[in-house]
């Protein structure tokens, strides 16, 4: 069926008014942001030393574990990108769990009382507003060089904690290591899963399973 001249002008007036909406709406936040001493912009000098950021952070200290075998996974909503923690747990002898949580070491590549670290100091968290999102940090950075992206190597600061049988903490540590993210999972999906709604995810299924030492058709739980 054509869509008569009448309607695409239609359509197009629609656009636009959208677009004033934004703007308006843009305007409002900034204004807002500024009144509150939060800074809606990256300064010249924070996007000088992004530039001087061509990779992500490597290992420098020997104290650092390599962690790349474990069976990683992210959890985040569907579109997230800025993937900051990742998780797994292992199993002991006697009952017990070894619970491991993987946060991105941005130290790593943003260095105290540099200008993007003063940037993120200022306004302590990411932004979000109806009309635009504000990042903590430059998006260069968020989402891809210091994410815990999908099959890709980071550094993190690992906590470790060992639980006994009955739940109790057995002991704990804290230290650098080397991880590599397995499965990039969604809230929406895992949810179904464990609520005996929905399929084990494919990101499990594609990862876990190609792992020779694991076979997740006996290691998941199932309804």
């Amino acid at each position: 069926m054509r869509r008569s001249v009448a309607d695409s002008k239609g359509d197009m007036m629609t656009d636009t008014h959208d677009r004033e909406h934004r703007l308006i709406l843009q305007r409002i936040a900034r204004r807002v942001m500024l009144e509150r001493g939060l800074a809606p912009d990256f300064p010249a000098e924070a996007l000088a030393e992004l530039n001087e950021i061509h990779e992500p952070a490597t290992r420098t200290e020997p104290s650092t574990r390599d962690l790349r075998d474990l069976l990683w996974c992210s959890i985040d909503n569907d579109n997230s990108r800025d993937l900051d923690q990742l998780t797994v747990a292992v199993d002991m002898p006697g009952g017990a769990a070894k619970i491991l949580v993987a946060v991105t070491d941005v130290d790593a590549l943003v260095k105290q009382r540099s200008a993007i670290d003063d940037h993120a100091q200022q306004n302590t968290t990411t932004v979000y507003t109806a009309a635009e999102t504000f990042p903590m940090l430059p998006e260069k950075l968020s989402t891809n060089l210091t994410s815990l992206n999908d099959d890709s190597e980071r550094l993190a600061v690992v906590i470790e904690m060992v639980l006994a049988g009955d739940g109790s903490l057995r002991s704990s540590d804290i230290y650098g290591a080397i991880v590599r993210n397995r499965a990039k999972l969604a809230y929406g999906s895992v949810a179904a899963w464990l609520e005996g709604n929905g399929t084990v995810p494919k990101e499990l299924v594609r990862k876990v399973v190609s792992k020779r030492t694991f076979d997740c058709r006996t290691a998941l739980p199932r309804k």
